[in-house]
């Protein structure tokens, strides 16, 4: 335990590190070299930092992911204009400021030997009329997989993917929809001379192509720290052989969430996310109970649901702590009255790190119950 504890703690120094050896190197870079001292309270702040950063951005990050183990990664984000150019150049037009189109390249690694690699790019345009996503990804991960039997098994997942996403916004309203698209050519191998009988999608050559129809809706009142508004989600999925994939499975999702202040000092958060699939669906792509503090694809069945609570104390404009709780189910094998209740429950913090864009720095300790 000690050697787990003490290389975890060298993962998060090395990325701290990484952030703070960054961050002068690219003032520097920068005309006028931004101060990273609030004027308000004069505590420690990158507002001014990101909003006038244009160009290559580091952003190293930490994973806690339990499914795959403690880690650190890199991204490197290129901005083709900064926020604060963005938001001139939206109030001389009389419009909101639009997303900020956004480049991002990155890699990731943990201590189970699972690792990662991606580009991605968003772009918006026609005053945010149109949003497009997408991506290319290489991964490498070491996972277990328990189905029903509720056995640990151990696989490798290998492959590429393809992520494609168009969305349009619906007249002058909050609501976007449009198409997705994904697709993931994958070898998943079962270790240790495996080869479970009940496990659909196993083996070499594994490819899934699946087209989705997404509608969104977005009032949050920021994405990054919400203390107002909801965003919610639909989408119908389809996988076919005739567009490339090798098993034809159908997944309908939706999720929503809601942020209600109560006061001027607590929110109320809010979460409920459910996921229902047909046909002959790969093992590891079938719904799971997606909760904080549980191990990813750690419940998993044809369904799942989830359901979380969040309330938020802001000590002061700074510091807030919070506590949260969350109930998920996976069932479809089994019956719902029969499918174990998944709980989670934890706490954390969280630090305001840059106030004019309200993005946190945020640490959750959670424990799992049944």
């Amino acid at each position: 335990m000690r050697d787990v504890a003490f290389r975890r703690s060298s993962l998060l120094l090395a990325a701290m590190s990484l952030l703070l050896s960054f961050l002068p190197i690219c003032a520097s870079a920068q005309s006028g070299s931004p101060s990273f001292r609030d004027p308000e309270d004069g505590a420690f702040d990158l507002s001014n930092y990101l909003l006038e950063h244009k160009g290559a951005l580091p952003v190293p990050f930490v994973i806690t992911e339990p499914a795959v183990g403690f880690g650190v990664g890199i991204g490197l984000l290129f901005f083709s204009e900064s926020l604060a150019e963005s938001e001139t150049r939206a109030k001389e037009l009389g419009q909101e400021r639009a997303p900020p189109n956004i480049t991002v390249l990155g890699g990731a690694y943990t201590d189970n030997g699972t690792w990662a690699g991606a580009v991605a790019h968003f772009h918006s345009w026609d005053n945010d009329r149109y949003r497009y996503l997408g991506g290319v990804a290489k991964v490498d991960a070491n996972l277990d997989y328990f189905g029903v039997a509720n056995q640990a098994r151990a696989y490798e997942l290998d492959g590429i993917g393809l992520f494609q996403q168009l969305l349009v916004r619906i007249g002058n309203s909050r609501w976007f929809a449009g198409p997705r698209y994904i697709f993931f050519d994958a070898n998943a191998t079962f270790k240790f001379g495996q080869n479970p009988s009940d496990v659909t999608g196993q083996g070499r050559d594994q490819r899934i192509s699946a087209a989705s129809l997404v509608i969104d809706y977005d009032s949050r009142d920021n994405i990054f720290f919400p203390n107002r508004g909801s965003f919610a989600e639909i989408e119908t999925q389809f996988a076919r052989d005739g567009i490339g994939s090798t098993q034809n499975y159908n997944m309908y999702a939706a999720r929503g969430y809601t942020w209600l202040p109560l006061g001027k000092a607590f929110v109320l958060g809010l979460r409920a996310d459910t996921r229902f699939s047909t046909g002959d669906v790969p093992f590891f792509v079938q719904p799971y109970i997606d909760l904080r503090g549980v191990k990813k694809a750690r419940y998993q069945d044809r369904n799942a649901i989830a359901t979380e609570v969040e309330l938020r104390w802001d000590i002061q404009p700074r510091w807030s702590v919070l506590g949260f709780s969350g109930l998920g189910k996976a069932y479809g094998r089994q019956s719902f009255s029969d499918a174990e209740n998944v709980v989670s429950v934890g706490m954390g913090f969280r630090y305001l790190i840059a106030r004019r864009l309200t993005l946190p720095l945020f640490h959750e300790s959670h424990n799992r119950g049944n």
